[in-house]
């Protein structure tokens, strides 16, 4: 038997997303979560079908899941919240019910009578929060990442309590702060052009050498903090698109989609909301991203920012592009990244792009299943949207998925991309200095065979038979000799942990 939020989207035949963990009463001692739902034991479990008992029960066990809390309280009458208000008035979760009910409805109960303590909509220890907006009439704190219009939420999984226990960003920064100014300079030009060509390869594209420096200068933009509008995101989308004709001027007016491989409506994998919400919801969205000041994880505001630019699509095209700017420019805004300091976390979503996919269908696919498409011709499809008509769906979604996976790539880019980088570096130095001592070999020629035998562990034999008439081969046999003797000193190290 089903329980809580499962009970309620059930017998009220909500559209809103169903918990990723339905309660189920199970023969247990006390309320576990197990592997695909929750379990609870009967003496917990409400003693009655009543919607507003089974809302009560998922706010106190199950968190607070906006989407269904919105659209069934739509569907409740008042008389029901002021009857659980009056039996038990200093209650915190009816509270939290009643303030919701008027979100959703308007104002129409009466708050007399009650009292208790402030009640904090999110609960701190389960869920990532925002700073609190105090509702004096109910004593009811928002705190939500967002506003009651717009809110993500973002479980403190142990995955994700680990993630931001590690600090990465002020780990990166106190890492390129320990170079010396030249290799810092050359590290962090390095990091701005790979951060561009990956987040172009993401799209299936390369960047003609134009677009990437102009590109490049677009990422060195987030650290002026700019305030996000619709015209500068216009102006962001216009910067990182190659084809001028699909270059925006404001966001879209036209409903969008996302397409994969196969023909027909089933190659349809994700339809954003339509352009009148679109817009509406992306002013919620730009208000969050603004208002970052430190005091949400700068990581989770950051991955909020970008993921939720995605699924609200607001461009016919450059999503992806602008969304992984606002990553780095929400960190920037936030204070986590001083002046000039990039993380390039394209390039670690490049390499996991599977993941990158799990953590994007994390919300899309079963978005999909709330619009129906039909097939007129091909790149030609009529949208039914058959979901709540508040659109609730897009306005409150689970980040979770999302924000793991980003700090996960964060992670990623500062130990495999900013601390391979300075080590391809030094001993790129290091072998031309001693090869160069040894041998007269041209520059340009001496660059690239260090820089293709430190990639490919020696000298190949296309690039010996490419410069044979100019290089001795002991200059080969040489280079040869101090990449594997560097290659054994890392593997030394590692060893031993230093």
């Amino acid at each position: 038997m089903t329980v809580g939020y499962a009970h309620v989207c059930s017998t009220l035949n909500l559209r809103a997303l169903p918990p990723r963990f339905p309660a189920r009463v199970r023969p247990v001692t006390r309320v576990e979560r197990m592997a695909d739902h929750l379990a609870v034991p009967a003496h917990v479990a409400p003693m009655t079908p009543a919607i507003v008992e089974h809302l009560l029960f998922a706010l106190k066990h199950e968190g607070t899941q906006l989407g269904i809390l919105m659209e069934a309280l739509r569907k409740v009458p008042g008389s029901d919240i002021q009857a659980a208000l009056t039996r038990t008035p200093t209650g915190g979760y009816i509270r939290a019910l009643a303030f919701l009910w008027e979100a959703a409805n308007g104002p129409g109960l009466d708050a007399s009578g009650t009292a208790g303590n402030v009640h904090l909509l999110f609960d701190p220890e389960r869920y990532v929060t925002g700073p609190g907006r105090r509702e004096n009439r109910w004593r009811v704190e928002f705190n939500g990442l967002g506003s009651m219009r717009y809110c993500a939420t973002v479980e403190r999984t142990p995955e994700l309590q680990a993630l931001l226990q590690a600090d990465v960003l002020r780990r990166t920064t106190d890492y390129v702060d320990g170079l010396g100014a030249e290799l810092r300079d050359r590290t962090l030009s390095w990091a701005y052009m790979h951060e561009t060509q990956s987040s172009y390869a993401i799209e299936q594209e390369t960047p003609s050498e134009d677009r990437a420096r102009a590109f490049v200068a677009l990422l060195h933009q987030a650290h002026e903090k700019r305030p996000l509008t619709e015209d500068y995101l216009a102006e962001l989308q216009q910067a990182s698109i190659t084809a001028p004709y699909h270059r925006a001027v404001s966001f879209r007016s036209e409903q969008n989609w996302l397409q994969g491989p196969g023909r027909g409506a089933p190659s349809v994998s994700y339809v954003p909301p339509p352009p009148a919400q679109a817009s509406e919801l992306m002013d919620e969205l730009m208000a969050f991203a603004n208002a970052q000041d430190g005091s949400v994880p700068a990581l989770v505001a950051a991955a909020v920012v970008k993921f939720g630019l995605v699924f609200l699509h607001p461009f016919m095209d450059g999503n992806g592009r602008v969304s992984r700017f606002l990553f780095h420019q929400t960190l920037c805004r936030a204070g986590a990244l001083p002046d000039g300091l990039i993380l390039p976390v394209s390039i670690a979503m490049k390499r996991h792009e599977a993941d990158y996919m799990d953590a994007l269908r994390s919300y899309s696919r079963p978005m999909r299943d709330l619009w129906g498409v039909r097939f007129i011709d091909e790149g030609i499809f009529g949208f039914d949207y058959r979901g709540d008509a508040d659109f609730g769906v897009y306005r409150y979604w689970d980040a979770t998925p999302c924000v793991e996976f980003a700090c996960r790539m964060a992670e990623d880019a500062l130990e495999h991309e900013l601390q391979q980088e300075t080590i391809f570096l030094v001993r790129f130095d290091q072998l031309v200095r001693e090869v160069g001592e040894a041998f007269d070999i041209r520059g340009s020629t001496l660059a690239t065979l260090v820089t293709c035998a430190l990639k490919e562990g020696r000298v190949s034999k296309r690039r010996r038979d490419q410069f044979q008439h100019e290089v001795p081969h002991s200059a080969f046999e040489l280079l040869d000799a101090r990449v594997q003797a560097l290659a054994s000193d890392l593997d030394d190290d590692a060893h031993h942990g230093s």
